[in-house]
């Protein structure tokens, strides 16, 4: 696996961990794929392929093992970002369901950058998330 799969892999885990993949996941892996290198200059059709594929594997595999094999391809500061970005996407409804903090824990577990900055990161994106003026 590539890194430029492996990323875009975690990506897809972390909105269909769940078994399903609704219009406003969809939307959110597309908003966080779309600037970053190498996404921005694939076509429509090497996205859908790279997606095809990535489906594919997710159904045949599972996200457990799809994870792993996504994290084992990446680099310290790749798998920081790809955590950074699973939590946004998890985050995305507004609701983290608990397959969803399955999800980012055994992602935490796996990185090498070690339990306590892969907390940090975890935990920067759930205060960006908090509605602290809500009553």
């Amino acid at each position: 696996m590539t890194p430029r799969e492996a990323f875009a892999a975690i990506a897809l885990v972390a909105v269909a961990c769940d078994g399903t993949l609704d219009r406003q996941e969809a939307h959110a892996l597309r908003e966080q794929l779309e600037g970053r290198h190498p996404y921005r200059q694939a076509s429509e059709e090497e996205m859908g392929n790279l997606f095809d594929g990535l489906l594919q594997r997710l159904r045949s595999d599972g996200w457990q093992q799809l994870l792993a094999q996504s994290l084992a391809a990446l680099n310290g500061p790749q798998q920081e970002t790809a955590l950074a970005m699973a939590a946004q996407l998890v985050h995305s409804d507004r609701v983290v369901q608990p397959h969803e903090r399955e999800l980012l824990a055994a992602m935490a577990e796996q990185l090498v950058i070690g339990a306590e900055r892969a907390q940090q990161i975890l935990e920067v994106i759930e205060i960006l998330h908090r509605d602290s003026l809500a009553a």
